[in-house]
């Protein structure tokens, strides 16, 4: 994975930083939080992080999260997409993808079915799950 920058190396591989970005999630109590590994699937992206706010506000709170979690990291995102009024916020970090949903707006995408074929990745809460595997 290379920064937002184009320095190759400077960050852990993509799947580490999808899993610290669901963790910063957790964090947030964002809720059904997956990480589908789709890179055998479509050219564009290797992981999706999917997971569900209840709220505008916890919505924000989990992108704000994430955004400075990865930060640590050195990964910045190319872009930063979605609206309080829209309930689906977007970080494209080109090799991960971030997805917080509203309950409803989750339900409506299912992105999860859309993806059916992509593998889940297996992660925990903790901090030793991202060294692990």
């Amino acid at each position: 994975m290379t920064d937002m920058h184009g320095a190759p190396g400077t960050l852990p591989p993509s799947r580490e930083v999808a899993i610290a970005a669901a963790r910063a999630a957790a964090g947030k109590q964002a809720t059904d939080i997956v990480i589908l590994d789709v890179h055998d699937i479509i050219v564009i992206t290797d992981f999706f992080v999917i997971c569900s706010s209840g709220t505008q506000r916890q919505g924000r709170s989990v992108i704000d999260a994430v955004e400075a979690s990865l930060k640590g990291l050195g990964a910045r995102p190319l872009r930063r997409e979605g609206e309080p009024e829209s309930g689906w916020w977007l970080l494209d970090y080109v090799d991960i993808v971030v997805h917080v949903f509203g309950d409803e707006e989750r339900e409506y995408y299912d992105l999860e079915r859309l993806w059916k074929d992509a593998p889940r990745v297996e992660w925990d809460e903790g901090p030793q799950a991202a060294s692990s595997g």
